[in-house]
């Protein structure tokens, strides 16, 4: 009955149970993968690949622009809320970098001669 109702009777002629279920998940699975294609090529209701091309328009900052922005909000808020010198702040990122392993401090050498 089931195979009549799907209409699945032409392409599939198992008749256990086993082989009967897995021949309706792949016609099922198939079904989706055909809908889905058809849905996003063909349906004003879906925004396709319009996700990317935003995410393509926007500039990847590089890390050391992003480190020095996060250095430059940091001697800011130090400034700003405790009240701190621009020569204790820094002494202080200087002393943070000197601590910094090996590894770190190559990338960084730019950093070290700005702060």
């Amino acid at each position: 009955m089931n195979k009549s109702y799907l209409r699945l009777a032409k392409e599939f002629q198992g008749r256990s149970y086993d082989m009967m279920f897995a021949h309706t998940t792949i016609v099922f699975t198939r079904y989706i993968m055909l809908s889905l294609k058809a849905r996003t090529n063909k349906d004003s209701r879906t925004f396709g690949g319009i996700f990317f091309e935003y995410c393509d328009e926007l500039s990847d900052i590089k890390f050391m622009e992003a480190l020095l922005l996060i250095i430059d909000l940091l001697k800011q808020s130090l400034h700003d809320c405790l009240k701190i010198t621009e020569e204790k702040i820094n002494k202080l990122l200087d002393y943070f970098f000197g601590l910094l392993p090996n590894y770190i401090k190559e990338p960084l050498k730019i950093l070290n001669c700005e702060s």
